[in-house]
């Protein structure tokens, strides 16, 4: 069997916590960002379900052919005697009688009677549920609920939103009640698990200004004709060139399959091996592309969106954006596609020609729509960033030496905005470290929400606080719980507040904490519980 990952064990551990405590009744979402292991997550909440609760059915469901075997191959080498099967039409397969069956939307969506009672349904790629009662997703789990009333429903995504509705726990409808555990981009990046992401400033920028939106994104015909000129198309190739001389494995998300097509004819008369893949190409075609691309004999590949979900190429160490989105959760699906970890592999450079940085924000913390008044970075907006004049990096503009080629800034810098002017990852913003004094722990009231334990780091002149909420539900709770674990050697977490108080003894107290300053409040991001060392680079500040 193979090992779990702490973040993963965390994430099944937060499944049977939910069903467990107050939320047994309610549906969890698991949030883990693309390449961290979610097909070995579902196979071992599979797994943990049938050893702890004896008989079971259980249904995995997605919409990806690749994912639906991806899906199942990662369960047979987790657990070999698994009964499991697959209901697939695109497979080949229709086995229902197994314990697991791996399904695909489009063949199960009428068939939900021959799976009889179902006890777990696991969606992968829960986002693309719509929120509409009449899809084949809503239609599938309305009759699964005939059958039993008491079905659980577990969602694993990278994106808990959708790009038209917010929050796939929130509103009227909404399929599940909260997130039982989620684990953040750049934790993962900080641990070795996920590639580190980069950001160029770009001479080319695609104007979206005429183009109109249609249930929240833009409309595509409309889309394509705005930005697939030939100009345009030949300046963004010379760019993607310049910088991906020393990157061996591009990709290249275009705005239409007429603009894959024109960007794929520039890149080979430039002498790089380049193929497109679009939703009709046949199957044994696509797959012959994907493994020649992984295998290095095709450098770039074109597509429109059908490598944004379950498609897997680690060697992945250039992403060009061309296609402009009003989507947060198909930004960070692009985006996601170049941070797995291979060997050799330094880091995974975004060109960003489409401004969907400047949409969304960094991809860490990419901003969810919750209707059309969201406050959203504007297109014409870089006041907050600066690009490096030597390597043309973008970082925020507090930073005195670029964070990659180590250029010290003078005081006063002219900001041009061109294409892109954000970093791709928050961890441009500046950060320094401070000193601990003192801890204290007190209770947090706040009217409508329930109560919390402030807890106030005293640091010279200065103190800064967070708030761990145990009283609270979801999430919120999970992230309080794993907040104690990782201060204290006791194995089991208090339940609320109070009882953390009497208990705040067990604490280790850090020497030091990160500070992060986003506009006018200050963010704790880590803590050093030995002696302070700050990493090359980082500031510490002095008070």
């Amino acid at each position: 069997m193979l090992q779990l990952r702490p973040y993963q064990k965390q994430a099944v551990d937060s499944v049977f916590e939910w069903f467990e405590g107050s939320g047994h009744n309610s549906n969890p979402l698991i949030v883990l960002p693309t390449g961290t292991g979610k097909s070995l997550v579902l196979s071992e909440i599979c797994r943990r379900s049938i050893a702890e609760y004896g008989e079971m059915k259980i249904v995995v469901v997605t919409h990806v052919m690749e994912l639906i075997k991806q899906n199942h191959e990662e369960m047979m080498r987790q657990w070999p005697e698994a009964d499991a099967g697959i209901y697939s039409a695109g497979i080949g397969k229709r086995q229902h009688k197994p314990t697991v069956v791996f399904c695909g939307i489009q063949s199960v969506h009428s068939k939900a009677h021959l799976f009889q009672k179902v006890d777990f349904v696991i969606v992968d790629e829960a986002h693309l549920i719509p929120r509409k009662t009449e899809t084949m997703y809503q239609r599938f789990l309305g009759s699964l609920r005939v059958a039993n009333p008491h079905i659980k429903i577990i969602g694993l995504t990278a994106t808990p939103y959708r790009m038209d509705t917010g929050t796939l726990h929130t509103g009227d409808g909404a399929l599940f009640d909260g997130i039982c555990y989620e684990y953040s981009v750049l934790d993962a990046i900080r641990q070795g698990f996920l590639s580190n992401l980069v950001t160029k400033n770009t001479r080319v920028g695609l104007n979206t200004s005429g183009v109109h939106t249609r249930g929240g994104e833009f409309i595509q015909s409309e889309l394509q004709s705005a930005v697939d000129i030939d100009e345009t198309n030949r300046l963004a190739v010379d760019e993607i060139i310049e910088w991906g001389s020393d990157r061996r494995s591009w990709l290249i998300f275009g705005s239409g399959v007429e603009h894959c097509r024109h960007l794929q004819d520039h890149l080979l008369r430039r002498g790089i091996i380049c193929e497109t893949i679009f939703g009709d190409t046949p199957k044994g075609e696509r797959a012959q592309i994907i493994d020649e691309f992984k295998r290095g004999e095709v450098q770039a590949l074109c597509s429109m969106g059908v490598l944004t979900t379950g498609f897997n190429a680690p060697n992945v160490d250039l992403i060009a954006m061309l296609r402009p989105t009003q989507s947060p959760g198909l930004y960070v699906q692009i985006v996601g596609r170049g941070m797995r970890v291979a060997e050799g592999k330094k880091d995974c450079l975004i060109l960003d020609f489409a401004r969907n940085i400047q949409r969304h924000g960094p991809v860490d913390v990419a901003q969810t729509h919750r209707g059309p008044h969201v406050n959203r970075v504007g297109e014409g907006e870089g006041a907050l960033v600066k690009t490096c004049p030597e390597c043309k990096s973008v970082m925020h503009l507090s930073a005195r030496q670029c964070l990659d080629c180590g250029y010290e800034f003078p005081q006063e810098i002219k900001i041009v905005a061109t294409a892109s002017v954000l970093p791709v990852l928050s961890t441009a913003a500046p950060t320094f470290w401070v000193d601990v004094d003192e801890v204290s722990y007190t209770v947090h009231n706040k009217i409508g929400k329930p109560t919390s334990m402030k807890v106030t780091y005293y640091c010279g002149l200065l103190k800064y606080s967070e708030w761990i909420c145990l009283n609270h539900e979801g999430y919120a709770k999970q992230k309080a719980i794993a907040w104690w674990r990782k201060r204290s050697e006791s194995n089991r977490p208090p339940d609320d507040i109070s009882e953390a108080l009497g208990r705040y003894e067990e604490l280790k107290q850090p020497v030091a904490i990160q500070i992060k300053r986003n506009g006018k409040y200050d963010e704790i991001t880590n803590y050093r519980f030995d002696v302070l060392r700050v990493p090359q680079g980082e500031s510490r500040l002095s008070v």
